[in-house]
């Protein structure tokens, strides 16, 4: 059973607005946005969604498109303070797959029950979409201008490569980002239970780089009974074993040092973080479920994919293939490209399927510090802490216009609920109490920004 605590309307904005927040999360989920890769999706029906709610609120929205049905929407709220930068607030319109035999409700029910909000894009990130959409609605209502313009945007194409949405955005409409000089968006400042009364809201201050990878092995075809010392598929196969087995060393950003440093203090401790020698292995050791949040990110990884080899069991292949979903910690591209040369050998041939790059935000800047103060505003038993995402988002094709980024879609979450093991996971779902919180605080700092 979801949290039930009753609304506070005099930190929040009208009523209204936490009625449409759950309208508007089931309502885009049921709307099947889902991304299979390789151009397989159509955007521009929940396009239409936002953009009408968006107009009947008085804000222009501008629909954008690469390829036909996929649909960005941006719009721009004027600020008090034309002298001050602006913000982008950006969420993705797509998802992911989902196979609804394996749900308890269909993934593009929407359904609402027991107060929890079900479907593909309850949390990843269509509860975002909403929450953005609830909060400039009741601005609209009431005349609230915050201070600084807001560019807000949704985008198409993010579970893929992003072509389609923020990268054509990026490329193609800069303009419409004009004086953006730092962002928000999905994957920061929801409530993860470290233990008994311990509640930490992780904020994204970084996010490791994507390196997706082709690996290409040629060989000698010929008939499987036969010896054949120049078979494709064994030399991919070693070179993806290698990969698969390759133990990355520790390399340790200004996000994750941050991010161990508050962890370990509430842990109880004591240890420099910075100093000749220290061991952020074993400081993981002695963190608990916390480690959870740090773990991915103090090294480059590389996990094998996809296989593709052969057609007929004693026919030996001349050509083989692999992809290795690889990731790289900000700064550590340069390591990641030799140690490839190295792992793959002379006979299999590498090169990016994707890449995008890493990010970094600063945590000890003012941004940071008010969206701190917005999250422990609402929750003051709550602790923040920055981290670094192990994935990506579409922060890093809007980083190419010089926005700053950070991960920040608040929710308030019941223990018990692991809400990153909802990501792209069946059941996905979200407390309604958890979206009324991300409004409050959505609003409180977006307005104070």
């Amino acid at each position: 059973m979801a949290d039930m605590t009753p609304i506070d309307t005099s930190v929040a904005p009208d009523t209204a607005a936490f009625d449409e927040v759950v309208t508007f999360t089931s309502e885009l989920i049921r709307i099947d946005t889902t991304n299979r890769g390789g151009g397989d999706c159509r955007e521009r029906p929940a396009a239409e969604y936002v953009a009408e709610r968006l107009a009947d609120a008085g804000i222009e929205p501008t629909l954008l498109e690469r390829t036909p049905g996929r649909t960005n929407v941006v719009a721009r709220i004027e600020g008090t303070d034309p002298s001050a930068d602006a913000l982008l607030v950006h969420g993705h319109l797509d998802v992911v797959p989902a196979e609804p035999a394996d749900w308890t409700s269909h993934p593009f029910s929407g359904e609402v029950r027991d107060g929890v909000v079900w479907g593909r894009g309850a949390v990843d990130m269509k509860n975002m979409d909403a929450m953005v959409l609830s909060v400039v609605r009741a601005w609209a209502r009431s005349g609230v201008r915050p201070r600084r313009d807001i560019v807000i945007a949704y985008t198409a194409d993010e579970e893929a490569s992003a072509a389609d949405g923020s990268g054509f955005l990026a490329e193609r409409h800069a303009e419409l980002f004009e004086g953006c000089t730092e962002g928000i968006s999905e994957s920061g400042a929801f409530t993860f239970h470290a233990g008994p009364g311990m509640a930490l809201y992780p904020i994204a201050a970084g996010e490791r780089g994507t390196g997706w990878l082709k690996l290409t092995a040629h060989g000698k075809a010929g008939h499987g009974s036969k010896v054949n010392r120049a078979n494709a598929v064994s030399r991919l196969a070693a070179a993806v074993a290698r990969i698969s087995e390759h133990p990355w060393p520790v390399r340790l950003t200004p996000t994750v040092r941050a991010a161990l440093a508050e962890l370990a203090t509430l842990h109880g401790i004591h240890v420099d973080v910075h100093a000749e020698g220290f061991d952020p292995d074993g400081l993981l050791g002695k963190l608990g479920p916390a480690a959870a949040l740090v773990e991915p990110t103090i090294r480059n990884s590389t996990n094998p994919t996809v296989l593709e080899a052969g057609y007929k069991v004693n026919v030996i292949p001349g050509l083989a293939i692999a992809y290795v979903d690889g990731r790289m910690v900000p700064g550590g591209e340069e390591e990641f490209r030799t140690t490839l040369d190295q792992l793959t050998g002379p006979d299999v041939e590498w090169e990016f399927h994707h890449r995008e790059v890493a990010l970094q935000a600063p945590v000890d800047s003012p941004t940071f510090a008010k969206l701190r103060a917005a999250v422990e505003r609402f929750d003051p038993d709550g602790h923040v802490v920055p981290y670094c995402m192990s994935g990506g988002t579409d922060a890093k094709q809007f980083s190419r216009l010089g926005i700053t980024g950070y991960g920040f879609s608040p929710l308030k979450l019941p223990p018990g609920f692991d809400y990153q093991a909802l990501f792209h996971g069946v059941d996905e779902r979200v407390p309604v109490s958890a979206l009324h919180f991300g409004v409050r605080v959505l609003d409180h700092y977006l307005k104070s920004a």
